[in-house]
């Protein structure tokens, strides 16, 4: 037993993980066979060389291409459900999973079809594996300029539309260069009147500017990555002083090309000016982690202790989007299953 072995087994919850990139490689094969799409590998060691990026319009594509394996209620039920079990392996117990509603219907399913399989998928992980999904519904940044008020319009509603199957917030993801946050406040505005949480995504491959504006426009109540507001001290200083969260992920910012390596991400300082984080995993299978390794990172190299991390790993229930007698309850959880575990693996 080992610092290791406890924080595998602790209780966590995930807050910035996206459906669509969570898909395991061998649950993708099955799907594009299924479904008479052609990909660039046909085996799992094919696949995991493919999630190799030359930048993020390559990742975009390639997300756009896994995208495209998914057909049928079956198929997002299927997704949806994998998620939950892989969550469960993980001893996560509560997730916030982003979604884009505009790209699949795009691709041409309806959302009769995805809200469907999104339903069944969830009810199902929480009635197996005791894990609860709620979701992120994202607007992209990616749509041409044309587009974009009519893909927007789109997600939005289906948005409100889906907080009966555990819709909890509208995102903003894709390409922040050239989208900055304030083109998107009318669509915030929108969701957060009709009862939704705002939690764009800002400060990942653009600075300081991109995160003020989902501040200041868009209302964000958590900001997803977030990390090169530490080029900003007044950002920083303001963040700390305002409570907002930052859901950070840091191999996807290696994977990316936002830093060139863990020891130059700024996790830490971020950490020690008082900003709130949460540690995530974005798109799992794609960048080749789990929650559990990026969990681990934060001993070596980040020199966090065990009551820094454990705090973290509160922080994903205590800045969850689920009612406040729930997520008291659900911490008080957390910290009795912590103290049991430490007697066991941390004698």
């Amino acid at each position: 037993m080992s610092l290791k072995s406890y924080l595998q087994a602790a209780p966590k919850a995930e807050l910035h993980v996206h459906l669509e990139g969570s898909i395991l490689p061998a649950t993708l094969l099955t799907l594009a066979r299924r479904n008479a799409v052609d990909l660039p590998a046909d085996t799992v060691a094919g696949l995991q060389s493919w999630f190799s990026y030359r930048d993020f319009h390559h990742f975009i594509e390639i997300y756009v291409t896994i995208t495209r394996c998914l057909k049928s209620v079956a198929d997002y039920e299927l997704i949806t459900y994998e998620f939950g079990a892989e969550m469960a392996r993980q001893h996560v117990r509560y997730a916030e999973a982003t979604f884009s509603p505009s790209t699949h219907a795009w691709l041409g399913v309806p959302a009769a079809i995805f809200l469907a399989g999104l339903a069944q998928g969830r009810r199902r992980a929480q009635q197996e594996f005791g894990v609860t999904i709620n979701w992120v519904f994202d607007l992209v940044r990616n749509a041409s300029p044309q587009g974009r008020a009519r893909h927007a319009d789109y997600t939005t509603q289906v948005a409100i539309e889906g907080q009966e199957i555990g819709v909890v917030a509208l995102g903003l993801g894709g390409l922040e260069t050239g989208n900055p946050p304030e083109d998107y406040q009318p669509w915030f505005d929108k969701a957060r009147a009709a009862g939704l949480h705002s939690a764009p995504h800002a400060g990942e491959l653009a600075g300081p500017d991109s995160i003020w504006g989902a501040l200041r426009s868009l209302t964000a109540e958590r900001i997803g990555h977030g990390v090169r507001a530490i080029e900003d001290p007044a950002l920083v200083a303001y963040l700390a002083a305002n409570a907002i969260p930052l859901e950070v992920n840091p191999t996807s910012n290696i994977r990316l090309g936002v830093y060139p390596d863990l020891e130059s991400h700024p996790l830490r300082r971020l950490y020690d000016a008082g900003v709130i984080l949460t540690v995530n995993s974005d798109d799992p299978p794609l960048f080749n982690t789990t929650l559990n390794d990026e969990i681990a990172t934060l001993p070596v190299p980040f020199g966090f202790t065990l009551a820094e991390i454990d705090e973290i790993l509160l922080n994903g229930v205590r800045h969850a989007f689920l009612p406040p007698e729930r997520k008291i309850a659900l911490a008080a959880e957390f910290r009795a299953e912590m103290q049991t575990l430490k007697s066991h693996h941390l004698p």
